[in-house]
């Protein structure tokens, strides 16, 4: 008789505890729908004696977590030991930040709550840069870590740190668990909040002691979150003022954010646009939202948007924003953006509403059924005659639209163009594909040069604007959904920060494919450096290009990918095709690029919008008597 191996034995102790313990997915939706604090409707398990890390694991599976990402350590370990028979798949990074991003791109990619792990004092404060990137962008996550024993917290103990307070500013709740009876309650409280209202990420700091203690678990438990009831549903007459302003408005702009997505409502959102004729922009955490194919789709406004986009919020008469933040980058000089707009602003977070332009005409509720809500008001405008011809206004943003695409320059030294690569991705790779962008020049020219037709195939860090973020979020992405393309664009400085988290892809089984416009800079800073600073290139060379240090396709071999170059634009479509052949390990593409390309439009920080530049040297000619 055959002895069974121990990963045997595991794979059948997590089949077993699947089958005693029954799990349920848990519904953003239809956690954003309840109108008091619920956990997933699952049959109650019997209560077991358990230890405080047992009870930790339990509340996982019992919320439907698939997947963790993570690596231990001290504090922590004791979770790692009922982890080996868990259902819930544990993928080991190779950094804790990798963890906050794979759990953020799987999130983003899933529309789940994304799970990372770590262990207390450095491992716990590697991943604030993920909590803050993920807190800015809305994004579904939970954190959990561990702490030193009770006894030694404010000691100084050896790997103590206060996550608790130094995530406090950047998280939507923290705990700090005092025993292990509260296990299962604070996990089931920390998933409904990262996934209802805004979503947002929640730490959740649990003492190794706590850990290690007895407790006995039983499912479900009851939730206590006094105070904590999202609105969803807007004011009735907020709605049907909002739907007067858009039947009389003659240049209105629909104004797209990322909470539109968050809130699966961009099939509303279509209705919406098309009922009214009403111009769309979304910006770049809304990219998918709504089709770039569409004809009302005037493209993504702000620092680097289109002429059309930037134009049509600057010299609108009504704004609708869905789930947006007027954040810097879209509005430039404040004072002097939309400055003869009237404001309806819809967010679910009435924190943001009137933050930083006065608004009008406040709505606060869910994006769904707001936009819902909004098109029934609509219909009823319409019905009683009360519409407006926006013929004019279509023929000022056509016109501009014509005159002022999207493009670029060749480069004049027979360099390999970055926005050709990255528009050659976006067509071979196709709409269903998932990108993820790191943070830069590449960032942007991949929201302006792929084609955005559905929604959750863009994924990248906008609030923060973290460098190292599109590596382990593909990798999050990838886990999330297997069976779709997960392209990484990445630069060379960004691939540099977190390419580690290809080993763990390369041994996970993980094949993500990573496209790496090497421009040998910091691509972003030196054009600012060009602009500003009088080509002073100070500290922006990185050597990948003068002495090609790192060497990215030994690199990528080194970590277990197959790696690949290109470096001139005849062999641009057989190396992505080659790329796309492979599916049973990770590939790097090293696109040895020209170093001087930039980014256009372009709205200079501190500008008013309507200073955009075109192109360097020419700035958009508006008639503003047409206006």
């Amino acid at each position: 008789m055959t002895r069974p191996t121990p990963e045997t034995l595991a794979h059948t102790a997590r089949r077993a505890r699947a089958a005693a313990e029954p799990t349920v997915d848990v519904d953003p939706a239809a956690a954003r729908s309840a109108v008091t604090p619920a956990v997933p409707a699952v049959r109650p398990s019997a209560p077991a004696q358990v230890s405080g890390a047992g009870s930790l694991v339990r509340s996982l599976e019992a919320l439907g977590v698939d997947v963790v990402f993570g690596i231990p350590g001290g504090a922590i370990l004791p979770a790692y030991d009922p982890l080996y028979d868990s259902t819930v798949r544990h993928i080991l990074v190779r950094h804790e930040q990798g963890a906050g991003h794979a759990a953020t791109g799987y999130a983003q990619a899933t529309g789940k709550v994304g799970v990372c792990i770590a262990t207390s004092g450095p491992g716990a404060t590697n991943l604030v840069t993920p909590i803050a990137d993920a807190y800015m962008d809305s994004v579904a996550m939970v954190a959990i870590t561990g702490q030193v024993a009770r006894p030694s917290i404010g000691t100084d103990a050896f790997q103590e740190a206060d996550i608790q307070g130094i995530t406090l500013p950047i998280t939507k709740h923290n705990f700090l668990v005092q025993n292990a009876e509260e296990i299962p309650r604070v996990l089931a409280e920390a998933f409904h909040l990262a996934s209802s209202g805004r979503p947002g990420p929640v730490l959740v700091d649990i003492p190794k002691d706590v850990l290690q203690a007895p407790t006995t678990f039983s499912w479900p438990p009851t939730l206590d979150l006094p105070g904590y009831r999202p609105t969803l549903h807007p004011h009735g007459k907020q709605i049907r003022e909002a739907a007067r302003l858009m039947a009389g408005a003659r240049r209105p702009v629909l104004y797209v954010g990322g909470g539109v997505l968050k809130a699966g409502a961009t099939d509303g959102l279509r209705r919406l646009a098309e009922l009214t004729g009403i111009p769309v922009v979304t910006t770049l955490m809304a990219l998918g939202a709504f089709p770039d194919s569409h004809r009302q789709h005037l493209g993504m406004p702000g620092m680097h948007g289109t002429v059309a986009a930037v134009y049509g919020l600057q010299k609108s008469d009504l704004i609708v924003a869905l789930g947006a933040r007027f954040d810097d980058r879209v509005t430039g000089k404040l004072d002097s953006f939309a400055p003869d707009a009237t404001v309806v602003h819809a967010d679910i977070d009435p924190a943001e509403i009137g933050k930083n332009r006065h608004v009008d005409v406040p709505i606060v509720g869910d994006a769904k059924h707001v936009i819902d809500e909004l098109i029934a008001a609509v219909t009823v405008e319409r019905s009683a005659g009360r519409t407006t011809d926006l013929g004019d206004w279509w023929t000022q943003l056509d016109d501009l639209r014509d005159r002022y695409p999207l493009g670029y320059d060749e480069p004049s030294d027979g360099t390999l163009s970055p926005q050709y690569v990255i528009k050659r991705l976006g067509e071979i790779a196709g709409p269903d594909t998932i990108f993820v962008a790191g943070v830069g020049q590449h960032q942007m020219w991949a929201s302006q040069f792929i084609s955005y037709e559905k929604p959750h195939t863009w994924l990248n860090s906008g609030g923060l604007g973290t460098m190292g973020y599109a590596v382990p979020a593909a990798m999050g992405a990838k886990v999330g959904k297997p069976d779709t393309v997960v392209w990484a664009v990445d630069g060379d400085g960004c691939f540099q920060m977190t390419n580690q988290e290809l080993a763990t892809c390369a041994l996970e089984g993980i094949p993500v494919k990573i496209a790496v416009i090497n421009n040998g800079n910091l691509g972003m800073v030196r054009q600012w450096q060009t602009l500003f600073y009088n080509e002073r290139y100070s500290n922006t060379e990185l050597g990948t290009h003068k002495h090609r240090i790192p060497d990215f396709v030994k690199l990528a071999e080194a970590l277990g990918c197959v790696g690949l170059r290109c470096e001139n634009a005849a062999d641009v479509d057989k190396t992505i095709a080659a790329a796309m052949e492979i599916d049973d390990a990770p590939v790097v593409i090293d696109f040895v690029v020209g170093k001087d390309a930039m980014v256009w439009p372009m709205v200079a920080a501190g500008t008013s919008n309507d200073e955009i530049m075109f192109a360097r040297g020419v700035r958009p000619v508006f008639d503003e008597d047409d206006i």
